[in-house]
């Protein structure tokens, strides 16, 4: 099937019977009324009036309504997606309908509700928002950036991003280009390097306070990292 030619945004409803497709296109999809269940390779989701999903292009989905419904829907071109939007093995982007995302919406509503809206307009619209996908924090990384110190377990993890634990370390690794538990390390080893530098606290302080429970936790760490103690890197800087 070739890629559409522009963007198509209308309303549309859905049944109650679960139907399986994929798109040469990418879609976006709002809640007017009703919700939707949703399951795409790594995600299964109620796409309700609080969120807002895009899909990409090739990306198998099953999907079903079982309330009176109305949705907003964008069928985009790929020409107008850059970067991960256009990763064929991507599942969907799940997206809290925030300020900005529910001002977008009710743009969009204005330009199919207006009978001669303008399709540059829409194209705008549709461009701008390919690039606030691509600059979107994701939950779970926004999570450890503040929780590091805590005992995390995949599953939590993958929660937040709406995936099947199975997949989520792949995804992640493809992200950050580490695993989740090397991400932990990195982030627990700056703010070791910061108090050490900063503080006169002790290295059995400073290990409880990064998240480990014996010194000799980040002791390991450092030599793996830094290829030195904790000791001799405060050392360092004296």
């Amino acid at each position: 099937m070739e890629d559409l030619k522009q963007v198509y945004c209308e309303k549309r409803t859905y049944s109650r019977k679960l139907d399986t497709h994929r798109h040469s296109y990418g879609q976006f999809l709002f809640p007017l009324q009703g919700s939707m269940d949703i399951q795409t390779e790594h995600q299964t989701l109620k796409l309700d009036d609080q969120h807002c999903l895009f899909l990409p292009s090739q990306c198998n989905h099953k999907f079903k309504s079982l309330d009176r419904n109305e949705f907003l829907v964008l069928d985009i071109p790929t020409r107008y997606l850059s970067g991960d939007n256009q990763n064929e093995e991507s599942s969907g982007v799940y997206l809290n309908l925030d300020e900005q995302w529910s001002s977008l919406r009710f743009l969009l509503l204005e330009e199919v509700n207006h009978q001669h809206g303008s399709p540059s307009a829409v194209s705008h619209l549709v461009q701008y928002m390919s690039q606030k996908l691509n600059q979107r924090a994701y939950p779970s990384i926004t999570y450890l950036h503040t929780h590091y110190q805590e005992q995390i377990t995949i599953e939590e993890l993958a929660q937040l991003e709406h995936y099947h634990p199975a997949y989520y370390s792949s995804w992640f690794k493809t992200k950050t280009g580490k695993t989740p538990v090397e991400y932990v390390h990195t982030l627990r080893l700056q703010e070791a390097k910061r108090l050490l530098q900063e503080t006169r606290w002790s290295i059995a302080s400073i290990s409880q306070e990064v998240g480990y429970e014996h010194s000799s936790s980040l002791t390991r760490l450092f030599l793996r990292y830094e290829d030195m103690t904790p000791k001799a890197y405060r050392k360092s800087f004296k």
